[in-house]
C-alpha cells in the first residue's frame, strides 16, 4: 500500500508511464516527447495557471484526461458526426477507467477516485466550477499548442466554428487567459470567430 505522503507523486508517475508507451513522438524543445506525456505536462501546466490552488483530484484529472488516447484510434469508429461523438463518448469512460484503476492501486479512498472519475466523465460541467475549470484548461492546451496546426490543415470557415464552439465552453477566466495567447497568422479568424 502507498503511504499518504507519496501517493499523489506516485499515482503521477504511474500516469507519466502508461502515456510515455505513446508511440506518437512530438518534438518539444528539441527533445522527441510521446505525444500524450506532452499533452499531460500541458494539462498541468495550465492548470496551475489558471488555478494554483487546485484541488488534489482535479490535479489528478488534468494529469490523466487523455490517458492511452492512442489504444482507441478515431478510425476505430464512422468516419461521420455519429460515429465522432461516439469515438469521444468512449474516450471519457475509458480515460476514467484507466485513471480509477491506477488511483486504486496507489491506495486512494474511493471518493476521491470517484470524484477523478466524475471531473474526467465531465459530469455537470455548468454546475460545477471544478469540472469547469478542467474544461477551460482543455481549452488553453487546444488553443495555445494545436490551434495553428488545425489551421493549416483546415478552411477558414471550419476554424471559425471550432473556435467559437470552443470559446462557448470556457468560463469568462478561461477566455480571459485565452486572450493573452499569441495565435499569430490565426489572429484575424480567432478575432472573427470570437468577435473582438
Amino acid at each position: 500500500m502507498i503511504t499518504d505522503t507519496n501517493r499523489f507523486q506516485k499515482a503521477i508517475q504511474r500516469f507519466d508511464e502508461e502515456n510515455s508507451k505513446d508511440p506518437n513522438l512530438e518534438v518539444h524543445k528539441g527533445q522527441e516527447l510521446s505525444k500524450e506525456i506532452l499533452y499531460s505536462i500541458r494539462m498541468t501546466e495550465w492548470l496551475t495557471r489558471v488555478n494554483p490552488e487546485a484541488s488534489e483530484p482535479l490535479q489528478l484529472a488534468a494529469r490523466s484526461q487523455h490517458i492511452c488516447r492512442w489504444t482507441i484510434p478515431r478510425e476505430s469508429y464512422p468516419m461521420d458526426r455519429k460515429g465522432y461523438l461516439l469515438w469521444r463518448t468512449e474516450l471519457k469512460k475509458f480515460h476514467a477507467e484507466k485513471a480509477a484503476a491506477i488511483l486504486l492501486e496507489c491506495g486512494f479512498e474511493q471518493n476521491t477516485i470517484d470524484r477523478v472519475k466524475s471531473l474526467i466523465l465531465k459530469k455537470s460541467l455548468k454546475t460545477d466550477p471544478e469540472s469547469q475549470v478542467l474544461e477551460d484548461v482543455v481549452c488553453l492546451v487546444f488553443l495555445e499548442h494545436h490551434l495553428k496546426d488545425f489551421v493549416a490543415k483546415h478552411s477558414s470557415e471550419k476554424v471559425v466554428s471550432i473556435v467559437r464552439k470552443t470559446w462557448a465552453k470556457m468560463s469568462e477566466s478561461g477566455q480571459q487567459h485565452a486572450l493573452g495567447l499569441d495565435f499569430g497568422n490565426a489572429r484575424q479568424l480567432i478575432s472573427l470567430a470570437i468577435s473582438i
